[in-house]
């Protein structure tokens, strides 16, 4: 008797991956509505099935990620802009996104760049092409040109890696997309590596790692001179503060970098200085990952998650007080903090002991030491600091590969939602596929 060949064929099992879909949806609105912030265990981790996921529907995305999107949808809300053609191809590469597929149309040459921005060029190219492949049919991306920036300075109109956090430096008229970092791809210096390799040694790490465990003492590397002018020397004075200090381990990096920490190591302290650069730093995403409590000045530049942050500023913690550098100096000589533009861009100050996941210190350091003691002195606040900040952008999937892709597709479209191109020129320029650009973009 002639067996009766299945009916199950490819739109059955295309529906059971739309159930198994909804279920893990269904379980992250479980994880992120229904579990209190403040809580210290990991029952607001999202499964690995979501997390990889980077065939998320917009539905699923904004279910799966609530808030993920602000920056876009902040600057999408300034209304159109006009993105001018340039007179040379300096500057941001203009690329052309056509029926789900991206071109190449205007770029700076091998010769102008240093190996370090072909290489940042690259990895954020990958980023926008994966995310074009992995596209749901159901939602298909808009046809656009797009402007990105691979400098460090974020330019408007573009998508940058960042842009200023201080609203007088971001009025009406610019239009900063922030976008996510090079890094989710790859960042191909010897202590970082792949984004995956990072945060798989960072979580292997994490979970041998009590809070007790950890080294009391603040951790920063780094180049002294890499400073915003605004920023004054901010690098070279957190190294004056901290000399011969028995509760930091603070080093400019040597020249040979044989100082130099893994990033994952970084999480093996319960306190990681954070200094930002020329404009933003790379490495926030990283630590930010870790179980740590991040002490920075107020963060000046904006990446495109930043905005999840909730700081407790140090000036609200009890007893914490500002010490002038040096013997001569006066308190009554020390700038003002929070500075005027910090009160605007960061007004709020969260409770420590319930909802803040990162602490903003003095940019001078004058109450470095005095907040690290604050902190040792109050373990418990500490400890949620730190697990708050790891449950949110590790375990609740701000930095995973569906998150990262939910992003690029989110900004492709808020960004052909206002960007006018009509009458640029753009129509003239020769067309490079991808695949070829990107062959072509590995050899120096």
């Amino acid at each position: 008797m002639a067996m009766r060949p299945s009916k199950r064929g490819p739109s059955s099992a295309a529906r059971l991956r739309q159930v198994f879909i909804v279920s893990v949806i269904c379980l992250a609105l479980y994880c992120f509505l229904l579990v209190p912030d403040h809580s210290l265990d990991s029952s607001r981790t999202l499964p690995p099935a979501l997390l990889n996921n980077r065939f998320l529907t917009s539905s699923q995305c904004a279910a799966a990620f609530p808030g993920l999107t602000r920056e876009i949808d902040d600057v999408v809300a300034k209304g159109p802009f006009t993105l001018a053609r340039r007179p040379h191809d300096l500057g941001p590469l203009v690329a052309r996104i056509r029926d789900g597929k991206l071109y190449i149309i205007s770029y700076a040459r091998k010769s102008d760049l240093s190996k370090e921005m072909l290489q940042h060029r690259s990895a954020t190219l990958h980023q926008i092409a994966a995310a074009l492949l992995t596209t749901p049919p159901s939602e298909p991306l808009p046809d656009t040109i797009i402007a990105i920036n691979h400098e460090d300075d974020p330019v408007s109109p573009s998508l940058s890696y960042s842009r200023p956090a201080d609203p007088s430096f971001n009025g009406p008229g610019k239009h900063y997309f922030a976008m996510p970092h090079f890094s989710f791809y790859a960042w191909a210096i010897p202590t970082v590596g792949s984004f995956w390799r990072a945060s798989r040694a960072i979580s292997a790490l994490e979970s041998r790692l009590s809070w007790a465990s950890k080294s009391p003492l603040a951790v920063w590397r780094g180049t002294t001179w890499f400073n915003n002018p605004r920023a004054g020397r901010l690098r070279q004075d957190l190294v004056a503060a901290t000399r011969d200090a028995p509760w930091a381990d603070v080093q400019p990096l040597f020249s040979n970098g044989s100082n130099a920490l893994a990033i994952e190591d970084f999480c093996r302290h319960r306190y990681v200085v954070h200094t930002e650069g020329v404009t933003y730093s790379g490495r926030f995403q990283y630590h930010q990952l870790c179980a740590s409590v991040v002490l920075s000045p107020p963060i000046a530049w904006m990446q495109h998650v930043t905005h999840l942050v909730k700081p407790a500023f140090s000036s609200s913690l009890d007893g914490v007080a500002r010490t002038p550098p040096g013997t001569t100096s006066r308190a009554d000589q020390l700038a003002p903090y929070p500075a005027p533009w910090v009160r605007e861009a960061w007004p709020r100050s969260y409770d420590p002991g319930k909802e803040a996941n990162m602490v903003f210190v003095a940019p001078d350091w004058s109450d470095l030491e005095a907040t690290v003691g604050w902190l040792e002195r109050h373990p418990r606040v500490a400890e949620g600091i730190a697990r708050r900040q790891r449950e949110l952008f590790d375990g609740g999937g701000y930095f995973s590969p569906a998150a990262e892709t939910c992003y690029w597709r989110a900004v492709i479209r808020g960004w052909s939602s206002v960007v006018r191109t009509e009458g640029q020129g753009f129509e003239d320029l020769d067309e490079v596929p991808w695949e070829e650009f990107s062959l072509k973009e590995i050899h120096k």
